[in-house]
């Protein structure tokens, strides 16, 4: 039995301003119709017929479970209430595959987990399946499998693994490093045996369990407390978080890999060589590199309406990456462009992987454009924050454009601090203020006054779409008193 364990908690910073805390480039569509998180399930669903674990921030929980509702998938949703790395949530994919499967009281084989990075891009689906069938008997006998990338170039952007002799196709790892400088990248591609480290292994569940254990005793206990309080939370499995959170951080190559390199036991680190046109897309230049080019060597990726235009005159080697306005660039080479609502930026391609130091600065600054995006979705739909305003008197208001999904309701809420004006665009909305229930159509409004319990929902058959005028003394997020919710939120 294979199961899919699918790494979704990553925060994509690499790919600011597209890419931010709150809707991560895991859920973007970057590389084709799907985003990259549902490319990496339907890969595993190709593998085996069994659902994925995924490994979920709990942020992204409703962006995890719409994406997979758009697909017709299903899977075991662990939330992490907090980033601790890749080991710590292989172990909880681990500890879950072992108890949900049943496998010792059962008699069927301990599951072997193929653990996938939610945003990795591969072109030849078969080559992956022929690596994956490769390893698949090494690790039946008790190994740890991993895929190592047949390189392309010397790069310093990526991790490498050492490889020795060679065995029924598979490759003996010796060890794992560091991403190199130039000169040792350079070093490593002329030996010919080291491989780019792709971040995904294939193991059995026990045999994880049983060198977590050996080598990260800390990590296996608090991974073990943390499951064995799990509270099943609408379509998710939440871990316990006190017990996650005294979890030590690290990385499965750190934890694991790297001592079973050097454990000098019969337990041994095997490698499939895998050239499929894998990426990681690490950088916007990552990006350009595997997207589809015009003559001149340039990119385009809309990030909103298809209709939106991109004039590109004298400009050579270039990604844009447009939003909901006309980008127009004249005598430009080499440069990454990506407009969104309410950031652009502008970078040499040679640069692009600095962006992380953007983000930074934004997040010292005190600002929030690193955090989420003008438009934010939320599990009833989205909202976007077109205008604002604060006023001298200390009175502030705040526009917003509101799309509810059908059948979509926002929780039964108050606010302390702001009154709030509904007009309807399309649709109509169903609205509860108090005691009263009533129906808006298009083109008529209500006002929601400070103090007032109110809701909103959608029972139509489409989207219903409303402006918002927030005002008060105060219009932040946090001013929402909640009284009850169909999401399960606080």
């Amino acid at each position: 039995m294979i199961i899919p364990v699918i790494l979704a908690g990553g925060s994509g910073t690499r790919l600011w301003p597209l890419s931010r805390e709150q809707y991560p480039k895991q859920f973007k569509e970057l590389a084709g119709e799907s985003s990259l998180f549902q490319q990496s399930v339907a890969r595993g669903a190709s593998l085996s017929s069994v659902p994925p674990i995924v490994i979920a921030n709990q942020e992204h929980r409703f962006l995890v479970a719409e994406q997979l509702r758009q697909m017709g998938s299903t899977a075991s949703i662990l939330l992490e209430p907090v980033g601790r790395n890749t080991a710590p949530a292989i172990a909880l994919a681990a500890f879950h595959a072992i108890a949900d499967y049943r496998v010792r009281d059962t008699g069927e084989d301990v599951p072997a987990l193929l653990v996938l990075a939610a945003d990795h891009v591969i072109k030849d689906d078969a080559a992956f399946h022929e690596a994956v069938k490769a390893l698949e008997p090494a690790v039946r006998a008790g190994r740890f499998g991993t895929f190592g990338i047949v390189p392309t170039e010397p790069s310093t952007g990526y991790g490498y693994i050492q490889a020795s002799a060679q065995q029924s196709g598979l490759l003996d790892v010796t060890q794992f490093v560091e991403k190199p400088d130039s000169n040792t990248a350079q070093s490593y591609i002329a030996t010919g045996n080291y491989f780019w480290n792709s971040g995904m292994f294939m193991i059995r569940a026990d045999r994880y369990l049983e060198e977590l254990k050996r080598f990260q005793p800390d990590m296996y206990t608090a991974c073990e407390d943390a499951m064995a309080n799990t509270k099943v939370d609408l379509d998710f499995i939440r871990i316990d978080a006190a017990a996650f959170e005294s979890c030590p951080a690290d990385s499965v190559d750190y934890a694991i890999m790297e001592p079973l390199c050097s454990a000098g036991d019969d337990t041994v680190v095997v490698m499939a060589p895998l050239d499929a046109g894998w990426n990681d897309i690490g950088s916007w230049s990552a990006l350009w590199d595997i997207a589809d080019k015009c003559e001149d060597g340039n990119a385009i990726l809309r990030g909103g309406s298809d209709s939106v235009t991109t004039i590109l005159n004298s400009t050579r080697n270039s990604l844009v990456c447009t939003s909901d306005r006309l980008v127009a660039t004249l005598g430009v080479d080499d440069l990454v462009i990506v407009d969104t609502k309410d950031a652009l930026l502008v970078a040499h391609r040679e640069c692009a992987q600095d962006v992380k130091a953007i983000v930074a600065q934004i997040q010292e600054q005190g600002g929030a454009e690193h955090k989420s995006h003008r438009e934010v979705y939320r599990p009833w739909g989205r909202y976007d924050s077109v205008d604002a305003s604060s006023g001298a008197s200390g009175t502030h208001y705040l526009v917003k454009r509101i799309t509810v999904k059908p059948g979509g309701k926002l929780s039964v809420q108050m606010h302390r601090r702001r009154a709030e004006h509904w007009i309807v665009v399309s649709g109509t909305a169903k609205v509860t203020k108090g005691d009263a229930t009533f129906l808006v159509h298009e083109n008529e409004s209500t006002f929601i006054p400070i103090g007032q319990v109110h809701s909103l929902e959608n029972p139509g058959e489409f989207d219903l779409e409303i402006i918002e005028v927030q005002s008060g003394v105060y219009i932040g997020e946090d001013d929402i008193v909640r009284f009850e919710d169909m999401y399960g939120r606080a």
